[in-house]
């Protein structure tokens, strides 16, 4: 009598898919709390829009560098919960750590007219397209 089994055929290419599903960022900050920089990107027809959540992290803490058509954010993220019954303390949770996102966008950005706004633990960043440099042309004497 032949034994019965059940074909997947997945089973043999399970390495193939392996990486394939991208995740979040994730950063492990000390006492095993996590945080994730997620962000959204938009472009109109001169102007780069880029929304960031960054919860609990502080404006002053927050770092936004432009170099040319690479965009860095980073911010630092401190955490301190403290749960009293009466005078005695019953449990005290604390936590710091350092976020970091870089990416490049398809053209410069002219870092003089960028501008930065934080509100409700979202960086919204408003990004200027730098205006192409006009060739000229140079008469040879």
């Amino acid at each position: 009598m032949a034994n019965l089994s059940r074909f997947d055929p997945f089973h043999e290419m399970d390495d193939v898919f392996k990486g394939l599903l991208v995740q979040p960022l994730r950063f492990d900050l000390e006492g095993g709390a996590q945080m994730r920089l997620k962000m959204d990107v938009t472009k109109t027809d001169d102007t780069y829009t880029v929304k960031a959540e960054i919860p609990g992290v502080a404006r002053d803490d927050i770092h936004v560098t432009v170099d040319g058509s690479q965009v860095t954010i980073s911010g630092e993220v401190r955490k301190q919960k403290e749960e009293k019954k009466g005078e005695e303390v019953i449990r005290s949770e604390r936590y710091y750590g350092a976020v970091s996102r870089s990416f490049t966008l398809p053209q410069e950005v002219d870092e003089s007219k960028a501008v930065a706004k934080s509100a409700d633990g979202v960086l919204t960043l408003t990004l200027p397209v730098k205006a192409k440099g006009s060739s000229k042309q140079i008469a040879v004497n």
